[in-house]
């Protein structure tokens, strides 16, 4: 007799190509550091040493390494973060306390109720990750009023999707859009739609996209409902 296990091992193979990205990026980080910190120590002595008055082109010399040297110690600490995502602090939160400090920061709309029961998450990870994906909405080119959150239960989950009708992305952007340093954007570090990914499996959820070009994308989180009753909290109407 044979028994044959099926798994489906999507996630974790991105779990550990995401892994891999860390490990890279901690070395990567760590070897510029140390070269960093000496060249801008040495900058600013050297400028020193030359004295009050130095001649424009060595003023200039100086500051460029300066102001490069910084650039670069940024560059490096937007990467870093990205490998030090700390552990999520789990706790009952409402949807109404979640959402409703957020349209301050981008508009959108609630398509329906929202879900009476909590949600166990960390609130400052989990708004970040909405934050992210309406931020995202919104350079789509989508107008902030088709800007949409809504909820459905699935068995034992809740979807939560955020769709946009902006610009959407073709099959070839699809496939890549939640890996590590893939962007569509000139100045974007590709990690911004890989953190939300990351942050929503620790919190045991899982985040996906789906897109048609020229029509728009939806961004989906399943979340797993709760089932500890006790942390059930009355919700309170969103502010709009």
């Amino acid at each position: 007799h044979r028994l044959i296990m099926l798994k489906q091992m999507t996630r974790e193979l991105a779990a550990q190509e995401v892994a891999t990205w860390k490990r890279v990026i901690r070395v990567i980080a760590h070897e510029l550091n140390n070269s960093l910190a000496p060249i801008t120590s040495l900058a600013h002595s050297g400028a020193l040493l030359v004295g009050d008055q130095p001649t424009p082109a060595l003023q200039r010399v100086f500051s460029t390494i300066e102001e490069r040297a910084r650039h670069l110690q940024s560059f490096v600490e937007g990467y870093s973060q990205f490998a030090k995502l700390p552990q999520p602090r789990l706790a009952p939160a409402t949807w109404a306390g979640l959402l409703d400090p957020l349209l301050a920061i981008t508009p959108f709309r609630i398509e329906g109720a929202l879900p009476p029961d909590a949600v166990l998450v960390d609130s400052v990870q989990f708004q970040q990750v909405f934050i992210n994906l309406l931020k995202n909405a919104a350079e789509s080119g989508s107008a902030s009023e088709d800007i949409t959150i809504a909820f459905a239960e699935r068995s034992d989950h809740l979807l939560v999707e955020i769709a946009d009708r902006g610009s959407g992305m073709s099959e070839a952007q699809l496939r890549q859009a939640l890996l590590p340093f893939f962007s569509t954007k000139p100045s974007g570090t590709g990690l911004g739609l890989t953190i939300c990914r990351q942050l929503a499996e620790l919190m045991h959820g899982r985040i996906g996209v789906q897109s048609v070009e020229g029509q728009g994308s939806t961004f989906w989180v399943l979340l797993p409902l709760p089932v500890d009753h006790n942390a059930v909290i009355p919700a309170r109407p969103l502010a709009v």
